[in-house]
């Protein structure tokens, strides 16, 4: 394959885990609302896709071994954080609020790489913090008195906080354990593996998923105003929106770079908010939609501007997670989320 078809397969796969990503909000915040508690909802996703994930998991089980520190870091803040972060978030604001507030990562990330890292950040960098700042007094209506849930918007801000934890981890899950020795890096799908069977772990003790009233899944949720199955919508979020995006976005990393499939994943936000226009008809103000843009552009000119590290991470940016493992590992995000 030759290099320009490599990007365009790579760009393709970035834009489709983007896609992927940004759905999850939307096809959860229905079950969240037809009365599944969100911690229930985030426990649903995590524990689906860790059994997915399982064979995975098997085969790089060596790193239980080599990087159980990484492992457990990564489940519980980059699976777990992000996820009960951003959808206990998604039932008190509107997903596309949540996920914006989500995307102050990359720019928080900067602090953590300038202050406890010590390393220099470029101008453009520090611009793009104060953008994505200022984007999201317009988003959250600062002017207004906070217009918006108080607890709703803490709580995507700890997903972000948490987002920042997923690209310091994956940071380090690119270094080798013996100076650049590949035998000993960590592969981006096992950490990913093990990154969900640590998460439903966590969160099987926190959400005590045995209280869940198991029938809702059963019924039907109210998607627009369209009756569509729950478990239709949990399978959304567990294959699509969680296993198919973690997936394209390691594999779009591999193909692109992670700063490059970092920069594509901030476009889940904007798809999130669209669809949750569509689908969900959450409307936002001009002003909104404009500081989210601003927050956008933020993000954009603080992650790309951001100096490489010493050694390749194991994944981007991305969100769920949260962009993501192609931007949260190149995945996101969460881009978590979503």
């Amino acid at each position: 394959m030759h290099a320009s078809e490599k990007r365009s397969a790579g760009l393709g796969l970035a834009l489709g885990s983007a896609f992927a990503f940004g759905g999850s909000g939307v096809a959860a915040k229905p079950l969240i609302e037809a009365g599944l508690d969100p911690l229930h909802m985030v426990w649903l996703r995590v524990a689906g896709s860790a059994l997915v994930m399982l064979p995975l998991a098997w085969r790089h089980r060596d790193l239980v071994r080599r990087r159980p520190a990484l492992l457990a870091g990564f489940g519980l803040l980059a699976v777990a954080g992000v996820q009960a972060c951003y959808f206990a978030a998604i039932s008190r604001i509107p997903v596309g609020v949540a996920l914006l507030i989500e995307y102050l990562a990359p720019a928080l990330v900067l602090g953590w790489v300038r202050f406890v890292q010590r390393r220099p950040v470029t101008r453009a960098a520090a611009v793009g913090v104060v953008l994505a700042v200022g984007g999201l007094a317009c988003v959250v209506e600062v002017w207004a008195g906070l217009g918006f849930d108080a607890v709703g918007l803490l709580l995507a801000l700890g997903a972000a906080c948490c987002q920042v934890g997923y690209f310091v981890l994956s940071d380090q899950g690119g270094e080798s354990d013996q100076g650049g020795d590949e035998a000993n890096r960590a592969d981006p799908l096992g950490v990913i593996a093990y990154g969900l069977l640590v998460g439903a772990a966590v969160l099987t003790v926190i959400a005590r998923p045995w209280a869940m009233d198991w029938r809702l899944l059963a019924g039907g949720a109210d998607l627009g105003g369209t009756r569509v199955p729950a478990v239709l919508l949990l399978c959304w979020v567990v294959l699509i929106a969680t296993v198919l995006a973690y997936i394209t976005g390691v594999v779009a990393v591999r193909r692109l770079s992670p700063q490059v499939a970092g920069v594509v994943a901030c476009l889940e936000a904007v798809i999130a908010t669209v669809l949750a226009w569509v689908l969900l008809h959450e409307h936002l103000s001009l002003p909104q939609i404009l500081g989210g843009a601003v927050v956008l552009a933020g993000a954009f000119i603080a992650q790309s501007q951001t100096p490489r590290p010493p050694s390749g991470p194991v994944a981007g940016s991305g969100t769920d997670g949260d962009a993501d493992l192609a931007a949260e590992t190149g995945l996101d995000r969460e881009r978590a989320e979503a």
